[in-house]
């Protein structure tokens, strides 16, 4: 017969059928079955086994109740979930304590502090996709941040993987954008339902209707957001104290950056897997837990507005311009805590939710709203007499409320030493201040006492104390056993006397115990009671948090340009890109100082469109194209940028195809993957879009890869739809051939000089395309063996004399020196002209004025080139 534990384990993981049941027995959480399996292997912890009935064991596995949170981190990192069931009551004889799961935790509900990075945010998003559009929401539980949006399913899928989630809601079978790493979790259809979306949305805030929430005729963000409120009220109802405001977005007011640009601009880490830096690390100078979470926002969310571009700018200013702002404001900043999680905890503390520890929080919390005061002078201070745009200090401080009552608060209340069991100040509470005084006196009364029954009973020897497990005695030898009163009860025999008690101490140890047990009830009261009075400020509290955010990630910019010589850019409406001695953010970081080459770059889609780079392998071209990218990106945030002069035209979107990867899993190539990414870029590129091309074609055929290369270039120029700024680094030194047809192509070299025989890298980049590829110039730098350098020497020599026509020459040495196998014919090794001869048809191109013919003149030319390049063919 199955035992009632059992049974009532068994009944509770009924419930949570889908998450790892962690069990409260005594000090420890045992899991069952198929879980303490998968916890015994996951934890590397020892599986053991459990009787539950007549000859019946199951796998058992367990773990200290302190230990936990390291446990559970585990545990969510591998993407589980986990239900905590706790004791509900005191153990009391042999009868079966009551237990509930007073949470699930799953990587998109942590609230834990140290199970989260404090750098980044913790988003769950709910992804529901319908008809070809998609309603996207996302929340950070342990900020309160809430976001809806309703979009395109391609602008949501992208949305998706910018917000990259800890877990994605979504309906079952439905998929989930491609490329998501998140945790998945299918909810029932019902979980996504307008109906009851709507409902869950105007109980938690409060409204009316969905259109005093900004969605009103927005079915599918709501059922979005109705699916993560339902998400939450069923796995951690706690949070939802603290869930106070819903955004809505529209899609298309941010850069559009994909997975693979941000890895390959370095944008978050770096590609170098034994160490290197990221645009986020060079530019991370905050103080706070906040502010490094807005930067890194900032950073994946470039703007479009420039109205809003040019007053964050004029925020980084304010500090840009004053050394002393700056330093003052960062050793303010850094003494403020995570306000936004600070918030969160303390809101569901209030709740009644374990795992928090209220004291420390309320501390932390008062002591960094208590900066607050001496932030707004320093941000605002002698506003009179500095220069600086206009209202931006108002602006700034705007949100930075003093929040005094809280402070007054949590001052009076907590003690500066909290720690939990006495954290209440005293002189907080005057019933708790009692009851801590029966405590505090009980040592007293014992030694009173003891002094008292000695003279009583004429026993010198006789001794007062305490014992946890038999409580309060006096204890008396053998030897004066004939002395003792009539009123001693005998308690506890020892081998040297015996134990008693009396009325008098029985009434005291009721009173002494029952009195700390009022006293962890009341402090726990008082606690909960402070939690929701400063729950209560948490709408100020979180703009406070917002403010000091920003404020920092503005500091923060201004200081790493202060640092790094960066000036700021114009943004505007305009087409073209124009920087005048730019340099890579993070290279220059990772170089002497003043070693790095910096160069210019001239485009605009109207004129200079294609900027074709040609050059030697690391002479840098790779990094003269990341670093137009990234000055571009960090002027929309903005930031100043490394540049002594910059006008950026807005860009909507940065698109790159740089790197040789594979995918291994999906079967695909390298040179797959390189065309894939390469066919989603033309696909989706825009006239207001930058792209970076870094050696196109290289993983095929020399013909098939310039053939692929000029196909994309020729694309990119001649489609209006997709006439983006286009930067092409390309070793194909032939292309170079494009400028003199193609009217918005420019060529580009990066100089390189040769000394006795070497190829030495000057890293300018200068007008013009380069003559040859310098293979194996970079070949011998790499420390190839001489003899693989000389005989590539003598290869490449036959095949230039073949490609100029010198085909005799060629074939005459060329028995002796191929190896046994090769190809005999010299036509073989023959490389084609790029352009061969067009009797007259590239004079007939040139002289074409598209922009001016019509689709039927234009057709009609068309058919007459034809007809002439067949007959040059024929003859």
């Amino acid at each position: 017969m199955t035992t009632p534990l059992r049974r009532q384990y068994l009944e509770i993981k009924r419930r949570y059928p889908h998450a790892i049941l962690f069990f409260r027995l005594g000090d420890f959480y045992e899991t069952f079955d198929e879980d303490a399996e998968t916890v015994a292997r996951e934890l590397e912890i020892t599986l053991t086994s459990r009787p539950v009935s007549k000859g019946q064991r199951v796998p058992l596995a367990g773990i200290p109740y302190h230990a936990l949170d390291s446990y559970l981190g585990k545990l969510i990192a591998r993407g589980y979930k986990v239900a905590i069931c706790e004791q509900m009551e005191e153990a009391k004889g042999q009868k079966l304590v009551e237990r509930q799961v007073v949470r699930v935790v799953t990587p998109g509900t942590l609230v834990e502090e140290n199970l989260l990075a404090s750098s980044a945010n913790n988003y769950l998003a709910a992804y529901v996709p319908a008809n070809g559009l998609c309603g996207l929401a996302y929340v950070d539980v342990s900020t309160g941040e809430f976001v809806c949006l309703e979009a395109a399913a391609e602008d949501a899928a992208t949305e998706v993987l910018r917000v990259a989630p800890a877990e994605l809601l979504l309906p079952q079978g439905s998929a989930p954008p491609e490329g998501v790493l998140s945790t998945l979790t299918p909810l029932p259809h019902e979980a996504f339902a307008p109906e009851t979306a709507e409902e869950r949305l105007l109980r938690c805030f409060e409204a009316t209707s969905l259109d005093g929430l900004g969605l009103g005729g927005r079915t599918l963000a709501a059922c979005a957001a109705g699916g993560i409120l339902a998400y939450l009220e069923d796995n951690q109802r706690a949070v939802l104290n603290h869930i106070s405001r819903l955004s809505f977005r529209t899609a298309g007011g941010y850069m559009n950056i994909d997975r693979n640009t941000a890895r390959n601009l370095e944008l978050f880490a770096s590609l170098n897997a034994a160490g290197g830096s990221s645009l986020l690390r060079v530019l991370d100078e905050t103080k706070t837990a906040m502010g490094g979470r807005l930067l890194r926002r900032w950073v994946g969310q470039p703007l479009l507005d420039i109205t809003t571009i040019a007053r964050r700018q004029d925020c980084v200013q304010l500090f840009f311009e004053s050394g002393v702002r700056r330093g003052r404001t960062g050793a303010l900043l850094a003494k403020i805590p995570d306000l936004e999680r600070l918030r969160s905890r303390l809101s569901t503390a209030a709740a009644g939710a374990p795992g928090t520890s209220a004291p420390r929080d309320l501390g932390s919390l008062g002591k960094g709203l208590a900066v607050i005061p001496a932030l707004r002078d320093s941000v605002g201070h002698d506003a009179a007499s500095e220069s600086g745009p206009h209202g931006v200090r108002e602006e700034m401080i705007a949100g930075l409320h003093p929040c005094e009552e809280a402070v007054t608060l949590i001052t009076a209340a907590i003690a500066d030493d909290a720690q939990e069991g006495n954290a209440i100040r005293p002189g907080f509470s005057a019933e708790l201040d009692a009851l801590r005084s029966v405590a505090r006196d009980a040592r007293q009364y014992l030694a009173d006492l003891e002094r008292r029954e000695r003279e009583r009973t004429g026993i010198k020897s006789l001794k007062v104390g305490y014992n946890r497990v038999f409580g309060y005695y006096i204890e008396v030898s053998k030897a004066n056993a004939g002395a003792v009163p009539d009123d001693y009860q005998r308690k506890q025999t020892l081998v040297g006397g015996e134990r008693y008690t009396m009325p008098e101490l029985q009434g005291h140890e009721y009173k002494v115990l029952h009195a700390q047990e009022q006293q962890a009830e009341m402090e726990q009261a008082l606690l909960r009671q402070v939690c929701a009075q400063v729950a209560a400020h948490g709408e100020r509290i979180s703009e406070t948090a917002s403010a000091v955010a920003h404020v920092d990630v503005c500091c923060a910019l201004a200081e790493v340009a202060a640092s790094n010589g960066y000036r700021r850019p114009v943004v505007d409406e305009g087409d073209g890109i124009s920087i005048r001695d730019g340099r890579h953010p993070v290279v220059e970081r990772m170089l002497a100082e003043g070693s790095f080459v910096p160069n210019d770059v001239l485009m605009s889609s109207g004129d200079a469109q294609v900027l074709l780079i040609t050059g030697p392998n690391m002479a840098g071209k790779s990094t003269y194209l990341r670093q137009v990218a990234l000055i571009v990106l960090m002027a929309q945030i903005g930031s100043f940028v490394p540049a002594v002069e910059a006008r950026i035209g807005v860009v909507d979107r940065i698109f790159s195809r740089i790197g040789a990867l594979d995918d291994i899993a999906s079967g695909r190539s390298t040179f797959m993957v390189e065309m894939v990414e390469t066919a989603a870029i033309l696909h989706n590129a825009t006239p207001r879009s930058l792209l970076i091309f870094d050696e196109i074609g290289r993983g095929t055929s020399t013909y098939d890869g310039m053939a692929i290369a000029r196909g994309v270039v020729e694309f990119v120029h001649n489609r209006p739809d997709a006439a983006a700024k286009t930067l092409f680094a390309t070793h194909y030194h032939e292309l170079t051939e494009l400028a003199s047809f193609l009217p918005r192509v420019r060529n580009y070299n990066v100089a390189v000089t040769e000394e006795q025989g070497r190829v030495v890298f000057l890293h300018r980049i200068l007008p013009g395309g380069a003559d040859r590829s310098y293979g194996i110039h970079v070949a011998q730098l790499a420390g190839l063996p001489r003899s693989v350098i000389v005989r590539a020497r003598e290869v490449l020599a036959e095949l230039e004399a073949l490609r100029q026509g010198s085909l005799h020459g060629a074939q005459a040495g060329q028995a002796s020196r191929m190896p046994a196998g090769a190809p005999r014919r010299a036509e073989s090794l023959a490389q084609l002209p790029l352009f061969a001869r067009d009797d007259g048809l590239r004079k007939d191109l040139s002289e074409l004025e598209m922009d001016g013919m019509t689709p039927l003149e234009a057709m009609t030319k068309l058919y007459e080139l034809v007809e002439k390049a067949r007959g040059v063919a024929s003859n």
